[in-house]
């Protein structure tokens, strides 16, 4: 494949063994028979950003779920080794993995659990990378904006206004702050093995709203995502 300075690629992991919702990723999810991993996959072949999608995984029916595309053309499947599948693995370690793998200059970190996130949000989210680019960030990521009075148990106090000025303002006058929701991030391969990151020094806040917001990691995310699920697409 020819690369440019441009050009960008999926990064999607996956593992066997999960183990807050077993089979996470590959369960049937609202009617999907190769579940969210297989909605997933729909979703990045019909985004236009990414010449190609990098399948990370250890487990056999993701690989099977994957090869049921018979698109060699677009999905490689990248075995990974099991050191790097655990429980324990730090993450730390599976960032310094992916340049490896990935040859592209631009890598598009993603993950199957955001259903609702899918190929137009994506390739909006890869314009304003390189937007962002010529505005002097160096990265991307996703993040959930909060505008709510949070409380520091340790500061014994709320940590986005002062309370010696007001006790309670409006919700909308409080300092704003960003969750980062790990729905995806986009940075250069360069980043990745210069600054062991996978993101840079300036990433851009790309903020989610709704349904994008929607990620599953507990047993009941994925029962109340099925559910909204089956309500968009009138399953």
């Amino acid at each position: 494949m020819n690369q440019t300075n441009n050009s960008i690629s999926f990064f999607l992991p996956t593992r066997k063994g999960s183990e807050r919702v077993p089979s996470k990723n590959t369960r049937p999810f609202a009617g999907v028979k190769g579940g969210l991993l297989e909605i997933k996959l729909k979703q990045l072949l019909s985004a236009q950003c990414c010449s190609e999608i990098i399948l990370s995984t250890d487990d056999p029916n993701s690989v099977e779920i994957a090869e049921g595309f018979n698109r060699p053309d677009k999905i490689k499947i990248v075995v990974r080794p099991d050191s790097l599948c655990l429980s324990t693995t730090l993450v730390q370690d599976l960032i310094n993995y992916v340049p490896s793998v990935v040859t592209s200059d631009h890598i598009f970190w993603l993950h199957v659990t955001t259903p609702f996130i899918g190929a137009k949000d994506y390739d909006i989210a890869c314009v304003e990378y390189f937007k962002a680019l010529n505005d002097g960030h160096d990265s991307l990521m996703s993040v959930s904006k909060l505008q709510q009075f949070l409380w520091s148990k340790e500061k014994g106090d709320v940590i986005n206004f002062d309370r010696s000025q007001i006790l309670w303002p409006n919700t909308q006058d409080l300092t704003p702050l960003y969750e980062i929701n790990h729905a995806f991030y986009i940075s250069s391969r360069s980043n990745y093995i210069e600054q062991k990151d996978r993101i840079g020094k300036n990433p851009m806040l790309y903020e989610l709203t709704g349904d994008q917001k929607v990620d599953i990691d507990w047993g009941e995310d994925f029962d109340l995502a099925e559910v909204l699920y089956r309500l968009r697409h009138h399953a």
